[in-house]
């Protein structure tokens, strides 16, 4: 950390100042490297932790900053401004860069779950159609009869037979049989089936 502290001083670079290791780093100086790594890489970790709030991220993005300037110290201007500025304005852009990244992957994300949630036109249409059909037979079943719709319920909707429906009900065969088909008749007409 004492390079760090130098290098906020007053005085002019001197040999193991940052803007120094990054003159040598850019030559491909590793030791220098190690310098730099060093002096940098806990304030690098700390700005990206306060962007990104996520310590595994954050880890990441300080390593990518790292290797960037260990790829890119050629680029470093010290006419333009302290070697720990231009580091810190590295790590502040690839944060940022990650947490829009991030942004935009969950904005994806939320996009095509409510694109595959939301259902198509030919399905709801189906839906609403189910729907009303169920409203009108239920409409015409509270017009029979009280035996017929019982009949019909029974041997229709519960899968009875008309000899179970019969016994249910305690009438004879025959009457359950006619109920039925009275009522299916009824039905019939009430709906606008045509045969």
């Amino acid at each position: 950390m004492h390079a760090v502290a130098r290098d906020h001083g007053p005085m002019a670079p001197g040999p193991g100042s940052l803007e120094t290791l990054l003159e040598r780093v850019s030559r491909g100086d590793k030791d220098a490297f190690d310098g730099v790594y060093t002096a940098v890489a806990g304030s690098v970790l700390g700005l990206a932790h306060r962007v990104l709030r996520d310590p595994a991220q954050s880890e990441e993005v300080a390593q990518e900053v790292l290797i960037e300037v260990w790829r890119s110290a050629a680029r470093f201007d010290a006419g333009r401004g302290s070697a720990m500025a231009w580091i810190m304005t590295l790590a502040h852009r690839r944060a940022v860069d990650r947490v829009r990244s991030a942004q935009a992957s969950s904005d994806r994300e939320h996009r095509a779950a409510v694109r595959d949630h939301t259902p198509a036109f030919d399905e709801v249409s189906e839906q609403v159609e189910r729907r009303l059909e169920r409203e009108q037979v239920r409409r015409c079943l509270e017009q029979l009869t009280e035996l017929q719709r019982e009949s019909v319920n029974l041997a229709y909707y519960r899968g009875y037979t008309y000899r179970e429906t019969a016994d249910v009900l305690g009438t004879a065969l025959g009457t359950v049989k006619t109920r039925l088909r009275d009522g299916l008749i009824r039905l019939r007409d009430c709906l606008g089936v045509t045969s």
